[in-house]
């Protein structure tokens, strides 16, 4: 249940236009049958230049309340503005009847989105999560592949988001302020975290190792985390800013066969280039990027995996979904409770970093 009128196509206003307002968040949105466009939220006059540049229709404003003062002209709130600023932004979305997402993470803490999901359950409203990563290539291959019965029973999950950026950016994502929740624990963990659960289940026990590595960096920017599932696998994941080799985006190990895939999903990229969604190609990657599914394989003694093609990735999959949630012709594609469950993870992971000891969920 949304709550909201069945007007067409459904009117969005989108609050943020930094990096997740405008590569991703408009462009999908734009992207979406049934979904347009309306107001964007900057305070930042440049920024303001290029949403009009981008989308020539669209309305500008410069604060969220001027959003909330037409509730009624609207249909769904997006919110990608930074990280503090998610639990209040959506509280008064929620509060004003606009159904909502989030980009992640949706909160600070598990015990804040939990109250949120109960906000949004009270008003009859939907309120999702922007995990895109859910619609990565190398994702919705093994997702595949693990439905097929292709590696047997899975015994380790290994999944990397790693970087080279030995000098920091700066900003609120490297804040020390605990209050901006910034750091690569959040940030990046956030995807391998919820990625991890979505294919094996909740998290039973969580241990993390998290360092500062860079000179002048405030926050963490290379972590480790173990979580044994209650299904028996166990999931290593590593996010890191310092990361001069990388290896390989996925290798899970299974009783009958592993799965290794190197290189990052396209999609990101080519937003970041300024490409849309909608050619045939969208989402594809090259066969020299495809993964090896086998066993035996070793550099010295080659043999025993075959390339397995890559599903195209799928981020319009994300907003079209919600679209139909938003009609009532499908489910949330990413709750607000399946986010808490990945920050349970998340402040698990903290706590162990913090006191060095396995934490219990």
């Amino acid at each position: 249940m949304t709550g909201r009128t069945t007007r067409t196509p459904l009117r969005v206003g989108l609050v943020g236009y930094g990096l997740a307002g405008s590569v991703f968040h408009a462009p999908l949105i734009a992207a979406t049958e049934g979904l347009v466009l309306d107001t964007v939220v900057t305070s930042n006059p440049e920024r303001q230049e290029q949403a009009r540049a981008g989308f020539p229709d669209v309305r500008v404003a410069a604060t969220p309340d001027e959003l909330f003062d037409r509730a009624a002209e609207l249909d769904l709130i997006v919110i990608a503005s930074p990280n503090r600023t998610h639990v209040p932004l959506a509280t008064a979305a929620l509060k004003a009847g606009l159904p909502v997402v989030v980009d992640k993470p949706v909160a600070g803490t598990a015990a804040e989105a939990r109250e949120l999901a109960a906000l949004a359950e009270d008003r009859g409203l939907l309120l999702s999560v922007f995990q895109n990563r859910r619609w990565d290539n190398d994702f919705l291959t093994l997702q595949r592949l693990l439905a097929e019965g292709e590696l047997g029973d899975v015994w380790r999950f290994e999944s990397r988001f790693e970087r080279w950026r030995p000098q920091p950016k700066g900003g609120w994502r490297e804040s020390g302020d605990p209050a901006e929740i910034g750091g690569l624990l959040y940030d990046l963990g956030s995807h391998v975290v919820d990625q991890a659960l979505v294919l094996f289940g909740p998290a039973a026990q969580v241990y993390a190792e998290s360092d500062i590595r860079r000179p002048g960096a405030e926050t963490d920017d290379d972590t480790f985390i173990a979580v044994t599932h209650t299904s028996g696998v166990r999931s290593h994941l590593y996010v890191s800013a310092t990361t001069a080799q990388l290896g390989p985006r996925f290798r899970v190990l299974g009783s009958q066969a592993g799965y290794v895939k190197y290189g990052l999903d396209p999609q990101e990229a080519a937003l970041r280039e300024g490409d849309r969604p909608g050619p045939a190609e969208w989402g594809q990657e090259p066969e020299s990027l495809w993964g090896r599914l086998g066993a035996g394989e070793s550099p010295l003694t080659g043999g025993g995996s075959t390339p397995v093609p890559t599903l195209p990735g799928d981020y319009p999959a994300y907003y079209a979904a919600v679209t139909r949630a938003l009609n009532d012709d499908g489910p949330n594609p990413v709750t607000a409770l399946e986010a808490a469950a990945a920050l349970d993870v998340l402040e698990a992971a903290r706590r162990s970093a913090r006191d060095g000891v396995a934490v219990a969920l």
